[in-house]
């Protein structure tokens, strides 16, 4: 099936995403708008974007609310009614365009969640806990959670921050390709600025109970309510390498429950650290 113009605005929020950002924005050639969304990048990412044919928009943050997605969302209007956001280091597949298309023109549905197909250490993961996102969504119905870090981090992007929608969502079948072609490094420093930020957010919902109420998930309220014990981490490892089969992965797959292991248990180790200063 031939693909047409899809009247969809997708936003990539980049900064120094020169590895990651062609083969992003090479699947996106036929969305009727296409914006790289980036924070003063260093690298290439915005000469490559604009080869590209995306439009380039640069954001620089304050340390305040907002941060980039909402940033736009509030300061510019999106040609289309339905905005996607893509990641540097995510492709969309046919399969999930022709999904797409169907689906945003439905009355009813106000926002998507998107299924992704996790890549670590070049190996796909079949197998493990499935990684989902609210990244499509009516932008004139959504909005990314207002959190005031007071930084607590360097994070410029909502990242666990997810979409408040007015309306009813769903969830598309086919998934996303989500390969990260930085090196692992990358993903171990990026991981302490996340664990950084999931730390704080905890310690500021304990004092908030409103807040955690009301805009929680079902994932984020479990997660914010086992995150404190000391045996989360390694259920998590029981969990995603046994249970759910992620040692048919191989090597990759054990590396991938090591790290997420080694994530959740840092922040196990901030949360506890910061209770006791």
């Amino acid at each position: 099936m031939a693909i047409n113009i899809i009247n969809i605005t997708v936003i990539v929020p980049t900064k120094n995403e020169e590895k990651n950002i062609s083969r992003c924005l090479k699947a996106l050639q036929n969305f009727s708008e296409v914006v790289v969304l980036d924070s003063c990048s260093s690298d290439k990412t915005q000469e490559i974007a604009e080869k590209l044919g995306a439009k380039v928009v640069e954001f620089s943050w304050n340390g305040e609310y907002p941060k980039k997605r909402n940033w736009y969302l509030d300061n510019y209007t999106p040609l289309n009614e339905w905005v996607l956001f893509v990641d540097a280091d995510e492709i969309l597949t046919e399969s999930f365009k022709e999904e797409l298309i169907e689906n945003i023109k439905r009355d009813d549905i106000y926002g998507y969640w998107l299924k992704y197909e996790n890549y670590f250490l070049g190996t796909k993961l079949r197998f493990g806990i499935q990684q989902r996102k609210l990244a499509l969504f009516r932008h004139r119905f959504g909005r990314y959670e207002k959190i005031n870090d007071l930084n607590w981090t360097q994070l410029d992007m909502e990242v666990h921050e997810h979409p408040i929608i007015k309306g009813k969502t769903r969830a598309l079948k086919s998934r996303i390709i989500h390969n990260d072609y930085k090196s692992i490094k990358h993903f171990y420093l990026k991981h302490i600025n996340y664990a950084e930020w999931e730390a704080k957010r905890y310690l500021s919902l304990t004092k908030d109970r409103q807040q955690k109420i009301k805009y929680l998930n079902f994932r984020q309220s479990i997660k914010y309510k086992l995150i404190t014990s000391y045996w989360f981490a390694p259920s998590y490892f029981c969990i995603n390498y046994f249970f759910l089969l992620g040692f048919l992965d191989g090597k990759a797959g054990f590396s991938y429950s090591v790290a997420k292991t080694w994530y959740f248990n840092l922040i196990y180790r901030l949360i506890n650290e910061d209770s006791l200063c």
